[in-house]
């Protein structure tokens, strides 16, 4: 076994999803499945023995569904990314499972490029929406702020941390912002660690869906 490449645990309750993800998988050069789960508590008891690096996981399953084991694998090994992976994108479906810690989420309608970019983007700790997902999320925030719960603070950034902020929540990494600014990794670490500070974020995720209620990013 390759361990210098990604490890996935594919859940799915049928056998012809989990089939066809570890076909497209075996052609990629940096990733890997390393074990296959029919249900949540299956896929728990997997991520114990095999410690992934990132689960697939589809929501609607038998025994326990994708949202409480993603609840679960992100309690107890927060270092695992969890990215959701199905055919249900309605709001009642992404919200709740992305509030469980769920790092991404994706259609399974989407491209096989799509579902390997994700998992190269969760696994480098970044966070990762298919473009329908994100317009749920943007149309949710706009209501929010339409009722005043929004709290904002975005005045009390830097024009470095606004600058890093849009960077971040377009999803380049601490290395490629600081060659794109000529600036250490360290400098945009120090800048990440204030803004999020500042604006009481304390992940990737909510940092990205703060930009897209605040149209500093659009999709």
């Amino acid at each position: 076994m390759d361990t210098a490449k990604i490890r996935v645990l594919v859940t799915d309750d049928h056998a012809i999803v989990r089939d066809g993800i570890r076909a497209l998988l075996a052609l990629t050069s940096d990733i890997e499945a390393v074990g296959e789960a029919t249900d949540g508590r299956l896929a728990l008891e997997m991520v114990r023995k095999l410690m992934p690096h990132v689960v697939l996981m589809d929501i609607v399953m038998p025994v326990m569904d994708g949202l409480e084991a993603t609840r679960r694998i992100h309690r107890e090994f927060p270092e695992i990314k969890v990215l959701a992976l199905t055919q249900y994108t309605d709001r009642e479906y992404v919200i709740p499972v992305i509030e469980a810690g769920a790092s991404g989420f994706v259609s399974k309608a989407a491209a096989s490029s799509e579902l390997t970019s994700a998992i190269r983007s969760v696994y480098d700790g970044d966070s990762f929406l298919s473009p329908s997902i994100a317009r749920l999320l943007v149309e949710d925030y706009r209501q929010l702020a339409r009722v005043g719960k929004d709290k904002d603070t975005f005045e009390e950034l830097t024009d470095r941390e606004r600058e890093i902020l849009k960077l971040l929540a377009e999803g380049h990494s601490i290395p490629q912002i600081a060659q794109m600014l000529l600036i250490s990794p360290k400098t945009v670490e120090r800048h990440k660690t204030n803004l999020m500070a500042k604006l009481d974020i304390h992940n990737r995720l909510d940092l990205f869906k703060y930009a897209l209620r605040k149209g500093i990013i659009v999709v």
